[in-house]
């Protein structure tokens, strides 16, 4: 039985079926802040998606890319002082921290924007001289007249779309672009910001114009699966989609996969609000496999708010499964596996998987005779990305 998973863009759940090679591109971090949970949230999803099609026998080329200059991080490295590749530097490590403890499987790759310049030029260029780019006053802008299904990913009306841009840095006011949707390809760079030469002036990539050129340099045109949080959707992916299929003529992602944002008592956590819960924190105080446990009760599509007390219920929940792990008999787990498989299956049903996780374990601690009660309790663990062998 195939997985099934919500497509975004025809927004229902469909078979996910790829071929023996999945190629999987997850929007990686602006490396400008820690780490906090609705990152977490976000890699743990594609994470358990990667865990379960390894288990069903496919080779998972997952890229996570690195968005290492853009409008996010040169004003926070100007604020602080110091290089934005020296602010870079310092995130990627302490992301790179926390996704280990979390046990979340390295990806197969990790380009950073700013190794990538040469291809983004080429795409740049490329959308130049098809026509479906404009170049006015130092800045190259995507012609969205030019790729008429800009849209039918997030299938939003037109002043959504606008009011969304405006919201997240595509500036639809600005005199110099022909319609309020086009969005910026290459710009020029400001005196402190970094520069680099190209064909249309010297300056710096646009934000939408990085993804697709690290993606198709990983994976070629076309991509299995293409992940990130629902705020991705637009602006970000539907340009992606338009500047990669207006460059190439074929279709630039198969299924279209996107996790929920996570709120913290009550409000959206934002830098704004100054409300972020940081992992790194989090582990100060608690288990990874606690914190891993706790996010897994949590549906990705669905969204939720995170409480303190939550943290509190993942680390019991870690007891009781580390206490049915160490015993030497138990019941007939074989129902249990079927389940929990059955769940990940089911659009990653990650709180029903976990709560069947639990069921065995409180079936083992109950007693029984079945000899392989705990090492299937054990191998289901390391399935969700819960070692229980320690």
């Amino acid at each position: 039985m195939a997985i099934r998973l919500y497509e975004t863009a025809s927004r229902k759940v469909t078979p996910f079926e790829p071929g023996p090679v999945v190629r999987m591109y997850v929007c990686g971090i602006t490396p400008y802040d820690s780490t906090h949970l609705g990152h977490a949230a976000t890699y743990l999803a594609y994470d358990l998606l990667t865990r379960r099609l390894m288990e069903l026998g496919h080779e998972v080329r997952m890229v996570r890319n690195v968005t290492d200059v853009d409008d996010s991080i040169l004003p926070r490295a100007r604020e602080l002082g110091v290089p934005y590749l020296e602010l870079a530097e310092a995130e990627i490590a302490r992301f790179h921290a926390d996704m280990d403890a979390l046990d979340i499987l390295p990806p197969l790759a990790e380009p950073r924007a700013t190794e990538t310049i040469d291809e983004i030029v080429k795409i740049v260029n490329g959308l130049l001289d098809k026509g479906n780019a404009y170049l006015t006053h130092g800045t190259v802008y995507f012609d969205v007249s030019t790729f008429p299904r800009y849209g039918e990913l997030s299938h939003y009306p037109l002043d959504r779309m606008i009011k969304l841009a405006r919201a997240r840095g595509g500036n639809p006011d600005d005199p110099h672009r022909r319609a309020p949707l086009d969005f910026v390809l290459w710009q020029p760079s400001a005196a402190d910001e970094p520069a680099w030469r190209a064909p249309f002036g010297v300056g710096r990539p646009g934000w939408h114009a990085e993804c697709s050129a690290m993606a198709m340099q990983q994976h070629g045109p076309t991509l299995d699966l293409h992940g990130g949080g629902t705020d991705l959707i637009f602006p970000h992916h539907e340009s992606e989609i338009a500047q990669s299929e207006a460059l190439t003529g074929k279709p630039y992602v198969r299924h279209w996969m996107h996790s929920a944002m996570v709120s913290y008592e009550g409000e959206k956590m934002s830098k704004s609000l100054g409300n972020l819960v940081f992992v790194s924190d989090l582990l100060k105080v608690a288990d990874p496999r606690a914190i891993r446990l706790t996010l897994m009760r949590h549906h990705y599509r669905a969204g939720f708010e995170y409480h303190d007390t939550d943290l509190e219920e993942g680390t019991a929940l870690l007891h009781r499964l580390l206490a049915a792990a160490q015993r030497e008999s138990g019941a007939d787990p074989r129902p249990f596996a079927e389940r929990v498989r059955a769940a990940l299956d089911d659009d990653l049903d990650a709180p029903r998987a976990v709560e069947v996780l639990d069921d065995l374990a409180s079936a083992i601690l109950s007693g029984g005779d079945d000899p392989t009660a705990p090492g299937v309790l054990r191998e289901l663990g390391n399935l969700l990305g819960v070692d229980l062998t320690r």
